[in-house]
């Protein structure tokens, strides 16, 4: 391993001591705790350099080191181990960043095995942490209480085991850390689609007995509909319970995890400490999962910091609990969003049912609302309509406000009130009518026929359209066309068809045999089988 350069404090102590106070490099070895043979190099350095005492003023320690240690010409690093196999530093720095189960002396060995004469760990480390004093500086984040949550989803899942077929299915599982703390919440779900990404929201803060301000989550799909690095648009249901629980929602950058460190750490700790801890137990239900995490989430928060004096619950008792928001008096309740087109019909559509919204709104842009139990469309921001949800597919839900006034009129007519304006016409259009709503193959068309006679009443008059009903009805012609064509050429005003009611004379013909002749077969019949036996 190289020797570490000494502080320029301390070099410029042993250039005072060997010309102002004449010490030999023994004494000054032992008086500044470096060894002889240091004292003896960087003297060596000063002649050189030229360097006389006093230092001037305009020498300060930048410059007393760039006259003791130059450059080599093209800035060239000096040799550390000359016919060493140099690591990739670049290719290391990857492996560590992309991987956090990867570590320095993992990498270490893998270089030593491909590189038998590669350098000792110690220098390897050092190498690296030169290396890397060249990358880009991370600010340090300061969390004030109750002010940010982090979330995310860890990388490892829980297996759950199906009682009925044996099958096993993976159970994601869910962290949220507080900021100012590290207080720490898990739990486990079945998708890390919307419903169970906002459940475990909830959850998570009523867990924690309040809200922050902020919530910092990383740009998933479940949340974010549209990532950006400067304005990631949220999806409407998540923005909903934000507004719900008073607090923002503030994603954090794609590919910048250091935005969200603190959830970082906090899913490593619980992959560490309860996803590893379950590895070799089994589990039959989401509940059982739920429960012995929380047994373990206990045991997390209230371990002692290494470096930090008390635990996570201290401090959430100390920091965060007091500064966090008080939580809404009724939990949100979970509700999707979409967009649609109102329809001519003025209907919109939700997983097959329609609803309907004021018919002035055809073929406009709406957004629709919809939770279990209501579905609620907004034009412009505002409720236009409200309907109780229906799970009926297909179907439709139509309230009456909605239609237009012909509508409604139209609507009002149901077969029994047709039939009751058809009685105060006559008892032939009475009967008309019943014969069109029989005789179509579906009521619907026999009830729309039957509403053609209506605009004749009010054309020809009722005495006019019970004599053509009666026509038609002795006729046996139930069709609207029919009566319509009775009342234009006035056929409802000529005398009805008188009916024939007499029987006719029996027609005689040799091929015509008559009942007497099927009687004597008969006799003939019944003494041939008396014969034969």
């Amino acid at each position: 391993m190289p020797e570490r350069r000494l502080p320029m404090r301390q070099i410029t102590e042993v250039l005072r001591l060997h010309h102002e106070a004449h010490l030999s490099e023994r004494q000054i070895a032992h008086a500044c705790r470096v060894s002889r043979s240091t004292v003896q190099r960087y003297l060596e350095r000063a002649a050189l350099a030229n360097l006389s005492w006093p230092l001037p003023d305009s020498v300060d320690d930048t410059q007393l080191e760039r006259l003791l240690f130059p450059p080599l010409p093209g800035n060239a690093e000096p040799p550390r181990q000359t016919g060493k196999t140099q690591p990739d530093f670049v290719k290391i720095h990857q492996e560590l960043t992309s991987n956090r189960s990867v570590t320095l002396q993992l990498l270490w060995q893998e270089f030593v095995e491909e590189h038998p004469d590669g350098a000792h760990y110690s220098w390897f480390c050092q190498q690296y942490r030169d290396w890397s004093r060249h990358l880009d500086v991370v600010l340090r984040q300061d969390h004030r209480a109750g002010e940010k949550t982090f979330v995310d989803h860890a990388g490892d899942t829980i297996p759950v085991i199906d009682p009925s077929s044996g099958q096993i299915r993976p159970a994601f599982v869910f962290v949220a850390v507080l900021g100012a703390s590290n207080y720490t919440y898990a739990e486990a779900t079945w998708t890390r689609g919307l419903p169970d990404w906002i459940g475990s929201h909830t959850r998570a803060l009523a867990f924690f007995d309040g809200a922050t301000r902020l919530i910092v989550p990383d740009q998933w799909k479940a949340g974010v509909h549209k990532p950006c690095y400067w304005e990631p648009e949220l999806n409407r249901t998540y923005q909903d319970w934000a507004m719900h629980n008073g607090v923002a929602i503030v994603p954090a950058r794609p590919g910048h995890a250091r935005d969200k460190a603190k959830v970082e750490q906090g899913v490593l700790l619980v992959q560490r400490w309860i996803v590893a801890a379950l590895r070799k137990r089994q589990f039959f239900s989401l509940a059982q999962v739920n429960q012995t995490i929380g047994e373990l989430l206990g045991k997390l928060n209230q371990r002692p910091f290494r470096k930090l004096p008390g635990s996570r619950v201290e401090l959430y008792q100390k920091l965060d609990r007091p500064a966090l928001q008080p939580l809404p008096a009724q939990p949100y309740l979970f509700a999707e969003w979409k967009k649609d087109r109102v329809r001519l019909d003025y209907h919109v559509e939700v997983d097959g049912h329609h609803y309907s919204v004021p018919y002035q709104l055809a073929q406009q842009p709406v957004e629709i609302r919809y939770t279990a139990a209501t579905v609620e469309v907004l034009y412009r921001g505002k409720r236009v309509a409200s309907h109780v949800r229906s799970w009926e597919k297909p179907g439709n839900t139509t309230q009456t406000s909605h239609q237009p006034k012909s509508h409604q009129r139209y609507r009002e007519w149901t077969p029994t009130r047709l039939l009751e304006w058809a009685e105060t016409v006559g008892p032939f259009t009475r009967r008309l009518v019943e014969a069109m709503l029989i005789d179509k193959p579906h009521p619907e068309a026999g009830y729309r026929a039957a509403m053609g006679l209506r605009p004749l009443a009010s054309q020809y008059g009722d005495q006019r359209l019970e004599a053509a009903a009666t026509r038609a009805v002795r006729c046996k012609l139930f069709r609207l066309d029919n009566v319509r064509s009775i009342l234009k050429t006035r056929l409802d005003e000529q005398p009805l068809p008188v009916l024939v009611t007499t029987a006719a004379e029996p027609v005689a013909h040799d091929n015509i045999r008559g009942a007497a002749y099927y009687s004597a077969v008969a006799v003939v019949k019944d003494d041939a089988v008396e014969v034969a036996g």
